[in-house]
This record gives structure tokens, sequence and C-alpha cells, in this order.
């Protein structure tokens, strides 16, 4: 009987935190999903309503030479970049996976994407977010992305 009550507890506290982190991952999904939600839109408001205050972004990708390089934006930069592509010029971000690691009021989104640019692939590569959990609510503090043309496993997914 006791070896039956320490199992039943171990199930339901396991149980709990289960939950509580499947939660938390949604919540970190929301996130993402409000961030792209406010991209295709061309709406800074939305995508900024989801970063902390000074938040780090960066690109990777290859420069002219051939080598890595590593781009620094601001905020800014990026929701004006967005906002400014012309009406008639059409964009999709297709993101694949959702990979969500949380510890704490840290959180990190790995997500590969493939990129479309008037119906044609344009580039892929992975977002990585960096969140922060302040006063009950996960904002963005640090993203970074890569871009590259070549092997690209979801290229031919839409």
């Amino acid at each position: 009987m006791k070896r039956l009550v320490t199992t039943a507890v171990f199930v339901i506290f396991g149980t709990l935190a289960f939950a509580q982190t499947s939660s938390e991952e949604e919540k970190v999904k929301e996130v993402v999903h409000t961030f792209f939600e406010g991209f295709h839109a061309r709406d800074s408001v939305i995508m900024k309503s989801v970063f902390l205050e000074d938040p780090i972004i960066h690109t990777a990708g290859k420069g002219t030479n051939g080598d890595t390089e590593l781009r620094n934006e601001t905020l800014e930069k990026v929701l004006k970049g967005i906002v400014s592509i012309p009406l008639k010029t059409t964009f999709k971000e297709v993101l694949h996976d959702n990979v969500i690691k949380i510890d704490g009021d840290m959180a990190n989104a790995w997500i590969p994407y493939s990129f479309y640019l008037n119906d044609t692939f344009s580039h892929c590569g992975v977002n990585n977010f960096q969140l922060l959990k302040q006063k009950g609510e996960w904002k963005i503090i640090y993203l970074i992305d890569t871009r590259r043309r070549e092997d690209c496993e979801y290229k031919k997914l839409k």
C-alpha cells in the first residue's frame, strides 16, 4: 500500500510539473507566433509588443567574401525595414518545428524556416529567440537568425 501511495504521489507531481512546463512552452510559442503575425502583417506595433526594451538582434550569414559575418541590427531598423516592404511585394516565412527549452524565467525557441519572396524560394535558416519572463510575461530579449540558400532541408515545403 505504501508503495502504491508513493507511486501515485510521483505520478501526480510529475504530471503537474509536465503540465506547467507544457503551459509555459505554449506561452513562449504564442510570443513567437505574435511576432510573426505582426511580421506578415507589416505591423510594427504588434512586433514591438513582444520585445523587451533594447533587445539584441543579429543575423549570421555569408558575406561577399564567403566568410560568415555577424550583423548587428537595432529593433527600430528591423521594424522599419519590414514595414517599408512595398504592398505589391509578397513574402512569407514558413516555420518548421518548434524546439522550446525553458529554465525558470529564461526560454529559448529554435525555429527553422523557409522564406519566400513573391512566391519564390529566397532562403532558409533558423530563428533563435531568447526570451525572459518578467512579471509573468515572456518577452524577446535576443533574436539571431541564420540565412543561406543551400542545404535547405525544407526548401520544397510551403
